[in-house]
């Protein structure tokens, strides 16, 4: 039986001359996935589920109980503007992935945060969180594949001529708002070839479904303007890396908790404590807010980037910091992941993070506002700074050592995530770069 929103959804693709549907979802990875159905078939998604194989897909099911079953979230319906309309449009739907026997597969990047969101629920609170993810645009070569050279030599809030990139970017924030999306700022950023696209504050689930459409429509758009998008955290070296800083606030009866203007920098104890819980869950953190060997070449001084476990109201290379604005729109901004982070399970994790300070009154310390890199041993020591991972293996035995963030994982999908990340970087390891090359070869 279809509910209200499902026979609007139908009824818009008519009305709108859908033909195709993609339904996408996205792996444990953080891939996004989807196969596409013709609009026949999109009351039967809606009532009993579109069978796939999910035995093909990195960390779902082996290969003897492959079956498992889409379905699409009515809320996420909307048209994809590039594609041409004659013939019929195409739309999207992003799904949840169901098992043959009608229950949610405990695998599901998008059922792991809905279930933190259930917990958080049942406190009081809802989740709401604004992405900031950055990107590079590279030149592209005469069959398409990304060439080492960016498409400029700008940096911070520069425009064109310095900006080559700006005509793509605006075409990105033309194509998310046609998609429904809510765009807060868009700019140039630090390094040659890198932009930002803020994305409207949300609540948590839209946040991260919002992220996955970002990057896609990003690659697509970049792609017509002859170029490559890549979140690739540090594709050169010597310039700074690309992060997805999560602006985090918990609401409880529409009232932001995290503001009190009598608090020190305007935020409550009761940000205090999720500040701090982000804090002590934070290395385990790492190994999904920074998921790829790549992702600990921008977590070194220097960048603006977090090295260590701290938070201000100021300093780019904080942990944890705490933006001007207060009042209503208190936050804390969570400053360590990069954008090749899977964001159902990054905002899931410094969720069960935030809550577990919360319900454990964990007190964050003093805010260290200089940059805590250019400290002295003894100074670190004195003031009890801890630092991050600094490879992806240290943020692996990190995680598998935090038994709060393996249970909200499962041990489904805890499992499958090590198995893939450690495969990752033995094969790391047991490269022969050309850094060595260059290094050693000649002088041994």
């Amino acid at each position: 039986m279809l509910n209200s929103k499902q026979k609007e959804v139908i009824k818009r693709a008519h009305e709108l001359n859908v033909r195709f549907v993609r339904l996408q979802f996205t792996d444990i990875l953080g891939n996004f996935k989807n196969l596409a159905i013709t609009i026949n078939q999109l009351e039967r998604a809606f009532t009993e589920g579109i069978i796939f194989d999910g035995s093909s897909i990195q960390g779902f099911t082996r290969i003897h109980e492959s079956d498992m079953y889409l379905r699409p979230d009515p809320d996420t319906f909307t048209i994809f503007p590039w594609r041409p309309k004659e013939g019929g449009a195409v739309a999207r739907l992003i799904c949840d992935v169901y098992t043959p026997d009608g229950e949610p597969f405990v695998g599901c990047p998008r059922y792991i945060l809905r279930q933190v969101l259930a917990e958080a629920n049942a406190l009081g609170y809802t989740l709401y969180v604004g992405p900031e993810p950055e990107f590079f645009l590279f030149e592209t070569d005469e069959r398409g594949r990304p060439r080492k050279e960016t498409i400029d030599t700008g940096s911070y809030f520069d425009l064109s001529p310095l900006d080559r990139g700006e005509d793509a970017r605006r075409d990105i924030v033309i194509t998310l708002e046609e998609m429904g999306l809510e765009i807060e700022s868009s700019h140039h950023e630090v390094a040659p070839g890198q932009h930002e696209i803020d994305l409207h504050f949300t609540e948590a689930l839209s946040a991260a479904d919002n992220f996955m459409t970002f990057k896609l429509v990003t690659k697509v758009i970049a792609k017509k303007h002859g170029l490559h998008a890549t979140f690739m955290p540090k594709p050169i070296f010597g310039e700074n890396g690309s992060g997805l800083h999560l602006h985090q606030s918990l609401y409880q009866n529409g009232v932001n908790v995290f503001a009190d203007p009598e608090g020190e920098f305007g935020i409550s104890d009761l940000a205090r404590h999720y500040i701090a819980g982000l804090m002590h869950h934070a290395p385990a953190l790492c190994a999904l807010g920074n998921p790829t060997v790549n992702s600990y070449k921008r977590l070194v001084p220097g960048y603006e980037a977090p090295v260590d476990i701290t938070w201000s109201d100021r300093g780019r290379s904080t942990l944890i910091r705490i933006p001007g604005a207060g009042g209503p729109s208190a936050r804390v901004e969570f400053r360590s992941p990069d954008p090749a982070a899977n964001p159902y399970l990054i905002i899931a994790a410094a969720l069960k993070a935030g809550l577990d300070g919360i319900q454990n009154r964990m007190n964050p310390g003093k805010p260290i506002p200089e940059s805590s890199y250019e400290l002295s041993p003894d100074e670190r020591q004195k003031l009890g700074i801890r630092s991050l991972p600094g490879s992806l293996r240290e943020a692996l035995d990190c995680l598998a050592g935090d038994a709060l963030i393996r249970e909200m994982l499962g041990k489904h999908a805890f499992d499958h995530y090590m198995k893939a990340k450690l495969i990752e970087w033995e094969v790391y390891r047991t490269q022969v770069h050309q850094w060595e090359i260059d290094q050693y070869l000649g002088n041994i």
